[in-house]
């Protein structure tokens, strides 16, 4: 497998790039505005340069740039924040560069002469409307009208769950490649449910250690273990009519159909986003199991290790001390499972 080199912008840790090396991509540049970011990513990857800074600075933009040339790049991903952008007709559209940051990716890309170009977000990054020569275009069309002389480009719209993820989590990407070059789409692979990838884990209460790596249960307050010690998988506890989630003060608290919800034994996990520490959020209670008296076991978010496993993730995983639970969840739940950049990418064919 030839090798190549590649850069990495808005990185956040580099969560994506974990199976790079692999697929004989070896990402020697990256950008992230975050210092604790981009602390963690010189953590895990100590042979790239981490450039931490806003890329919008001119100052930070060129050394970025410089060390991309320098390295001899031919690979990118970009995972710009959607900040500044909105559906067609919803606002008014700024003139200041800095509210559409894929903007400084196209930048980087008219100055280089990459092979390879990645483009990933949520689904619906790939239905907004840009500002661009007086009009206003889907980020794939101005992809086009750029680049098309030189490369293919597609977007398209795939789920972690179908490419080895246990996990449903609909990502929208843009590929772009030079002419000439192969990039085949990925293989779909059978799901993986929750049942495969963590049933064999011991059941945990809330503050409970198993003595495996990272199989440590948070703590929750003793009002929400009651509720969720009274909801089934699947359901949730504020359709419960007696232990129900509560406020200090007894009243109950109001949310989403699928606020304090346990997820299903056999589907993937619901997608992790960067609140999956809070047993209140969005489908974040363990599936759980009914036991002798009617209650359910596992009143409790997912431990970190039941966290990597269903994001693709190696369950023993080495970290600095300094990462703290919150943070981790939180740079797992932003950023794309590494198996599924991992398929889509081993498509290249760069022999």
């Amino acid at each position: 497998m030839k090798r190549i080199n590649g850069a990495s912008l808005f990185s956040s840790a580099g969560i994506a790039e974990m199976y790079f090396k692999n697929i004989g991509i070896d990402i020697k540049v990256s950008s992230e505005l975050l210092q604790k970011r981009c602390d963690l990513h010189n953590f895990l990857y100590p042979d790239c340069k981490a450039i931490c800074g806003d890329i919008t600075n001119e100052e930070i933009f060129d050394t970025v740039n410089t060390n991309i040339k320098s390295s001899n790049c031919k690979f990118l991903i970009a995972t710009p924040p959607c900040q500044g952008m909105s559906s067609l007709g919803k606002k008014e559209y700024s003139t200041d560069k800095r509210n559409y940051l894929i903007f400084y990716v196209l930048d980087i890309i008219d100055d280089n002469d990459f092979d390879y170009i990645f483009i990933e977000n949520v689904p619906k990054f790939l239905q907004l409307y840009f500002p661009f020569y007086g009009k206003l275009e889907k980020l794939i069309d101005i992809c086009k009208i750029k680049y098309s002389e030189k490369y293919n480009v597609d977007s398209f719209v795939l789920n972690a769950k179908d490419y080895g993820v246990p996990q449903s989590r609909p990502r929208g990407f843009i590929r772009i490649w030079k002419k000439g070059l192969v990039w085949n789409k990925p293989q779909a692979k059978k799901e993986i449910t929750l049942r495969e990838c963590i049933g064999d884990l011991p059941s945990l209460n809330p503050g409970e250690d198993s003595g495996i790596k990272w199989h440590f249960a948070k703590k929750h307050n003793e009002r929400e273990i009651l509720a969720m010690r009274h909801t089934p998988e699947g359901k949730s506890a504020l359709k419960n009519k007696i232990y129900f989630p509560k406020k200090e003060n007894g009243q109950p608290i109001k949310g989403f159909h699928n606020t304090y919800t346990r997820m299903k034994w056999d589907e993937p996990s619901p997608a992790r986003a960067m609140n999956s520490g809070n047993l209140g959020g969005h489908n974040n209670c363990h599936p759980g199991k009914k036991l002798t008296d009617g209650t359910y076991s596992d009143p409790r978010v997912l431990t970190l290790r039941e966290l990597f496993i269903v994001s693709s993730i190696t369950p023993d995983w080495d970290l600095p001390d300094w990462a703290s639970d919150n943070f981790i969840r939180q740079v797992i739940g932003e950023a794309i499972p590494p198996m599924f950049s991992k398929s889509i990418l081993e498509g290249i064919n760069h022999d």
